[in-house]
């Protein structure tokens, strides 16, 4: 999809972004996930219903205190990053959490996602302390994570996808 990678724009995402956002979003899902997650699951994602999703998600995101940010390409989005105030029962005040990171896979290994990383984890500022979940059987998010500073902090959950009971595990950084 993407033909210059070297001219990648980071930049916080608005409510017509919804579409391209939603395409990225399912796509990312389809192929990162093949293999974790049930295939009848992932083939029934629907970019028009996320799509719908992602415009209410973006219309009410800054009342929330929730940024979006996307990378887009002359092409146009090909990654997208969402960060939030934490929603664990244990989290610390002022704690943050990247909600998702996905990309279009043709994009994978090509800077995109640190690129959408080092930007919102620099908005937010050093000394904030920030946590994420991942599929514990996605081996290649885990990697991206603990490159760059994220730890798995020994807090585990099973998350219900397809009716099929998938372990996550917490990372946090700071």
């Amino acid at each position: 999809m993407v033909e210059q990678l070297d001219e990648v724009t980071i930049r916080i995402a608005d409510e017509d972004d919804a579409a391209a956002i939603a395409r990225v979003h399912v796509r990312s899902w389809q192929e990162a996930y093949a293999g974790i997650v049930p295939a009848g699951y992932l083939d029934a994602l629907d970019v028009d219903q996320r799509s719908q999703s992602w415009s209410g998600y973006l219309r009410r995101g800054p009342k929330e205190h929730v940024r979006t940010w996307v990378a887009q390409t002359p092409s146009g989005i090909v990654g997208f990053l969402t960060l939030g105030p934490c929603r664990d029962e244990d989290a610390r005040r002022g704690e943050r959490e990247i909600y998702s990171v996905y990309l279009d896979p043709g994009t994978w290994g090509h800077g995109v996602a640190r690129d959408l990383l080092r930007t919102a984890l620099a908005d937010l500022g050093s000394s904030t302390r920030v946590s994420l979940w991942v599929l514990a059987d996605n081996e290649r998010a885990r990697h991206f994570y603990r490159r760059h500073g994220f730890q798995p902090d020994g807090v585990e959950r099973l998350d219900e996808l397809g009716g099929v009971d998938l372990l996550e595990v917490r990372y946090r950084r700071g």
